[in-house]
C-alpha cells in the first residue's frame, strides 16, 4: 500500500517537498490555507492588474529553484529576464557587474564604478579579499558591519549597505556576517552568471505556485486550498491531521503555525520557532503614465524621509507601462508610522524620477522574513519520526529566501522518504 503523506503548506517550501514526494511516486494530499498557494511570494489576484504581494527577485545561484520550475513547465528563460547584477543609482554611480565569470566581473566593475575615488575601489577590493582568502567565513557571533570595518564609507553606504537589506532584510549593525558571507560566495564563486540578476517578467503566480499546482495535480496529488489545518496530533506509525490518518507529514506553513501545530507534541521545537523574531517588508506600486526609471531595478539612497532601497521599473519588465514597485526592507519604523505615511514618503523620493506618479497600491508583509542576527538559533528540519518542517526558517545555510524555502522543502521531503524506506523507520534525531 502505498504510504499517505500530507504536506501542511502550499508556499514554495511546501510546494518544493510535494513535488518531490510525488516525483518519488507517492501521491501527497497537500493543506493550504489561503485560497491559492504561494505563500509569501504570489500573485494577489487574477484581476488585479498582475500585482503582486512583494516585489521579490532570484538572482543566478538560486540552482534549485530554477530546476524545480523547469520540472514543472515554467521555464525561467521565458518567465525571468537575466541581466548582470547591478546596483546603480539614478545618476549613474555605484556597481555593474559586466558579464563573464563572478569573480573577475567584480574586479573589473569595482574598477569601473562610477562616483567612487581609487582609495574607495581600493578598500573594497583588499576587504573582498580577505573575505575570499578566509573561506567566506568569519566568527559566528561576527555582523556585517563588522566585516566592513575596513571599507571606505562610501562603499560601506552605496554597496554593502543596500546589499545587506536586500539579501537578509536585516540592517548591515545588526546581521549576520556569517550568512552574508555564505551568500556572496555562492554569487561571487558560483560558476558563470551566479550573480546574475532574476527579474520576474510574469506575475509572482505563474513562476512557481501556479505551474506546479498544474502539476501535482496531473500526477494524482490533492490540493486543498482555502484549508487551514487546525490540530495535529501522534498516531500509531504515523500522524493525525484533523481526524485524518497519515504516515508521515511535511509541516510546511509558517514557523507561527508550525509553532501553533507543535506546542504539544514537540515543545522545545515549537518554542524555538515561535521565538523567531521578524523584519517587515513594504512594497509601494506607483503609476506614472509614460514615466520611466533610469535603470530596470535602481538603488536608492534611503534616509529618515526615503523609504525605498530599490525600485523596479514593471514597464521594462514586460509590465504595465509606467508602474514600478518602490520596496522597504527593514521596514519596522515606517510600519510604525503608519502604511499611508510610508506610500507618501515614497512618493515624494519618486518624485525627481516620476514627476507624475500616483500611488497605485501600497503592501506590507508585516512577517516577511526572520531578522537575520549571529549566532541565530533556527528550528532544525527533523521535529520528530516522520515529521519534518520545511520553509526558509529552518536552519540551513541561507537566509530567508526563494533559494532557502526550495531546499528546505526538498530536504524535507528526502528525510521523508528516508524513513518511510527504513526497514526500523528510525529517525535521524534519534
Amino acid at each position: 500500500m502505498t504510504a499517505r503523506v500530507a504536506v501542511v503548506g502550499a508556499g514554495w517550501a511546501g510546494l518544493s517537498a510535494a513535488v518531490r514526494l510525488t516525483a518519488a511516486g507517492l501521491q501527497p494530499t497537500v493543506f493550504e490555507m489561503a485560497p491559492r498557494g504561494g505563500g509569501r511570494a504570489r500573485s494577489l489576484g487574477d484581476g488585479d492588474e498582475g500585482l503582486d504581494n512583494g516585489q521579490h527577485i532570484l538572482i543566478g545561484a538560486y540552482s534549485r529553484t530554477l530546476a524545480l520550475m523547469r520540472e514543472v513547465g515554467a521555464d525561467p528563460g521565458t518567465l525571468l529576464e537575466r541581466r548582470p547584477l547591478a546596483l546603480t543609482r539614478p545618476d549613474g554611480s555605484g556597481l555593474a557587474l559586466p558579464p563573464g565569470p563572478p569573480a573577475l566581473a567584480f574586479v573589473r566593475a569595482v574598477l569601473a564604478a562610477r562616483g567612487w575615488t581609487w582609495r574607495d575601489k581600493a578598500s573594497l577590493l583588499r576587504t573582498a579579499a580577505g573575505w575570499a582568502a578566509g573561506g567566506f567565513r568569519c566568527p559566528p557571533g561576527a555582523t556585517v558591519a563588522t566585516l566592513c570595518r575596513g571599507l571606505a564609507p562610501r562603499v560601506r553606504t552605496e554597496l554593502i549597505d543596500p546589499l545587506c537589506v536586500a539579501a537578509l532584510n536585516t540592517p548591515a549593525h545588526e546581521a549576520s556576517g556569517e550568512v552574508m558571507l555564505r551568500v556572496l560566495r555562492d554569487a561571487l564563486f558560483g560558476g558563470a552568471g551566479a550573480a546574475d540578476l532574476l527579474l520576474p517578467r510574469h506575475p509572482l503566480s505563474g513562476l512557481l505556485p501556479d505551474p506546479a499546482a498544474a502539476w501535482l495535480r496531473a500526477r494524482g496529488a490533492e490540493l486543498r486550498c482555502a484549508r487551514r489545518v487546525s490540530s495535529l496530533s501522534a498516531a500509531a506509525g504515523g500522524w493525525v491531521i484533523d481526524g485524518e490518518t497519515f504516515d508521515a507529514v511535511v509541516l510546511a506553513a509558517s514557523a507561527t503555525e508550525a509553532a501553533r501545530l507543535t506546542a504539544a507534541l514537540a515543545p522545545a521545537w515549537s518554542a524555538e520557532a515561535r521565538s523567531l523574531r521578524y523584519e517587515p517588508i513594504v512594497t509601494v506600486y506607483l503609476d506614472a503614465p509614460g514615466g520611466t526609471l533610469p535603470c530596470v531595478m535602481t538603488t536608492l539612497r534611503d534616509g529618515p524621509d526615503a523609504p525605498a532601497q530599490f525600485a523596479f521599473d514593471h514597464g521594462r519588465l514586460g509590465g504595465r507601462s509606467g508602474r514600478s514597485a518602490w520596496v522597504v526592507s527593514g521596514a519596522r519604523p515606517w510600519i510604525d508610522r503608519g502604511l499611508e505615511a510610508c506610500a507618501a514618503a515614497v512618493l515624494e523620493q519618486a518624485r525627481p524620477m516620476l514627476p507624475a506618479a500616483t500611488v497605485c497600491r501600497t503592501v506590507a508583509d508585516k512577517r516577511a522574513t526572520f531578522r537575520c542576527t549571529p549566532g541565530l538559533r533556527r528550528p532544525p528540519a527533523a521535529i520528530a519520526p516522520r515529521l519534518w518542517a520545511a520553509g526558509d526558517y529552518v536552519a540551513g545555510p541561507y537566509p530567508a529566501t526563494l533559494e532557502g524555502a526550495v531546499r528546505a522543502g526538498e530536504n524535507a521531503a528526502a528525510g521523508v522518504l528516508h524513513e518511510l524506506d527504513a526497514p526500523d523507520g528510525r529517525h535521524p534525531a534519534a
